[in-house]
């Protein structure tokens, strides 16, 4: 039974680092800020989440207790990561940083750029208002 765990935990930290190495070369190939986000939040989160857990099996399986910090650190990477990746995306998007000139098409431009001009009317209408 001990030689299951132990396969296990070994593969569960080879896929981990190989994933996570993977990601690292996907933020130095990958030609934007966008592509480049997908790489550093899913596939690296994926990687530190399988070698958290196949630490979190060996403290178990080998030493009998449950760790409370890796439990809390698997939480913490699984919530922030994305989030995180996310927002960076967000802001490169909403700074106008210019998408990859591949087949990547720009959806949401129409629809901002309507937003953009009708907060620029209000902001006339306001400037205007207060020039009264």
């Amino acid at each position: 039974m001990m030689t299951i765990f132990s396969i296990l935990i070994g593969l569960l930290v080879l896929f981990g680092s190989i994933i996570s190495v993977l990601s690292a070369f996907g933020l130095i190939r990958l030609p934007d800020v966008y592509l480049r986000a997908h790489a550093a939040t899913k596939s690296t989160t994926l990687g530190v989440l399988c070698i958290l857990f196949g630490s979190f099996l060996f403290f178990i399986v080998y030493d009998g207790y449950i760790s409370a910090r890796l439990l809390l650190g698997i939480l913490f990477v699984f919530m922030t990561a994305p989030v995180a990746g996310h927002l960076n995306a967000r802001a490169a998007y909403r700074t106008d940083v210019p998408l990859w000139k591949g087949t990547v098409q720009d959806a949401l431009a129409p629809v901002l750029r309507g937003k953009k001009r009708i907060l620029a009317e209000e902001e006339e209408v306001s400037v205007d208002e207060k020039d009264e």
